[in-house]
């Protein structure tokens, strides 16, 4: 093994490693791919909750590089080459049905992710990929400037070209520890030092406890600091034993990161975003009066979600024996205040081992994306995880691996 040279070797069997392994073998290439676990695919297996998140149907390239900020501009000629039609193409040409859900993000009909890996682990054998598990990388073997070897617990393995596919620093208990990152630095690459990225959010509120669990959809957020408006979302919201999360926290969450590095983050929930206050007024008006003899703590609950009504109750400091035709106007009013805005107080983000992706990476400047190539190192391609590109919960980050594998994979060993 150690005296056999590769057209390509792959370093990381995660969804960007597979499909460029699989890819440069298509192509006629003599592959080989190292992954450190005992099996490939750790992490994309628990992608999704375990559905997988392949895509997002957003089919106009512009407007979908648009969510990838300022990493967008660098991706126009990958995405030309490997956009989400084709994703979308390779995936039910070898027989996985997709859905597609809010939002536009895709999901195989299954709701496994193991369908997923299935598609991408048959794809590899059947192009004759070899695969050696369970054998960690510590670095690349450099002779006169060029890239000939990584190291590796059985020896030093030796190819042509290689596709450096390790990931970020997410969920470290899935593989991702940021071995690239070191590797790239000391073969004089610039790594920005990735921090997590779509993470959920720890708080300060006792009340979150008991909602352990419990979704909100088609609610809307507002994040303040020092009570000025920082940003606006909407979406859904879920509440966890230590805070919140669900994809519209998870893709606020690394500005209220930065903002909690100036002082305290509020997030104002607005259970109701559809009324203003004057429609509110009213119609807890005509509730009250159709249910004059009912107790306060029941009469809300058609009109807020039921696992909300407790917690708007106690937070509206109103008493919930107190039948609702004694209610005064003070007290609807900080009724209507406290639905159009629950209060929750920003503790900090939870670590790496809860992020979804970690933010930071190899800076763009120094990858030709139209092969996805180091601009140091002709023989080496970046992927997925690795490159400094930002990006929102919703698909965009295994489209990501698609598209930057595909590419390193059909440009490899050439």
């Amino acid at each position: 093994m150690g005296s056999e040279l590769w057209d390509v070797i792959v370093i990381g069997g995660g969804p960007s490693g597979m499909i460029s392994a699989g890819t440069a073998a298509e192509y006629g290439k003599k592959v080989l791919l190292i992954e450190k676990n005992y099996m490939l695919g750790k992490k994309l297996l628990i992608t999704g909750g375990g559905r997988c998140n392949v895509t997002n149907a957003e089919l106009d390239n512009r407007k979908l590089l648009s969510k990838f900020k300022d990493g967008g501009k660098f991706l126009f000629s990958a995405f030309s080459e490997w956009s989400v039609k084709d994703t979308l193409n390779f995936f039910h040409t070898r027989n996985l049905k997709t859905k597609i859900e809010n939002e536009l993000r895709v999901f195989p009909v299954t709701d496994k992710a193991q369908s997923v890996w299935d598609v991408l682990v048959n794809n590899m054998k059947k192009y004759g990929v070899k695969i050696i598990s369970n054998n960690p990388v510590s670095g690349f073997v450099l002779e006169d400037g060029k890239i000939i070897g990584v190291k590796t617990k059985k020896g030093i393995l030796k190819a042509k070209s290689f596709v450096l596919a390790t990931g970020g620093t997410s969920r470290p208990e899935t593989g991702s520890t940021g071995d690239g990152y070191k590797w790239l630095k000391e073969i004089g690459h610039t790594v920005i030092t990735p921090e997590p990225s779509l993470v959920p959010i720890a708080t300060k509120d006792a009340w979150i406890k008991k909602l352990s669990g419990v979704s909100l959809n088609e609610i809307k957020l507002t994040v303040l600091q020092n009570n000025q408006k920082q940003d606006v979302q909407y979406g859904k919201i879920l509440f966890t034993h230590v805070g919140i999360s669900g994809p519209t926290v998870l893709n606020m969450s690394k500005d209220i990161g930065e903002l909690l590095k100036y002082g305290d983050v509020e997030i104002l929930l607005d259970l109701l975003p559809k009324f203003d206050h004057a429609k509110m007024n009213l119609t807890l008006q005509k509730i009250f009066k159709e249910n004059d003899k009912k107790k306060f703590k029941n009469s809300i609950s058609d009109l807020i979600p039921t696992s909300m009504s407790s917690t708007v109750t106690e937070l509206s400091k109103i008493d919930p024996e107190k039948q609702c035709n004694s209610i005064t106007r003070e007290e609807r009013m900080n009724l209507i205040s406290t639905i159009k805005g629950v209060p929750i107080h920003v503790k900090k983000l939870l670590g790496s081992d809860k992020a979804i992706i970690s933010s930071g990476g190899i800076s763009l400047n120094e990858v030709d994306f139209k092969t996805m190539q180091s601009r140091t190192y002709e023989n080496l391609f970046l992927v997925g995880d690795i490159l400094n590109i930002d990006r929102p919960s919703g698909g965009y980050s295994l489209q990501l691996c698609w598209t930057t594998g595909f590419v390193a994979g059909k440009n490899a060993g050439n």
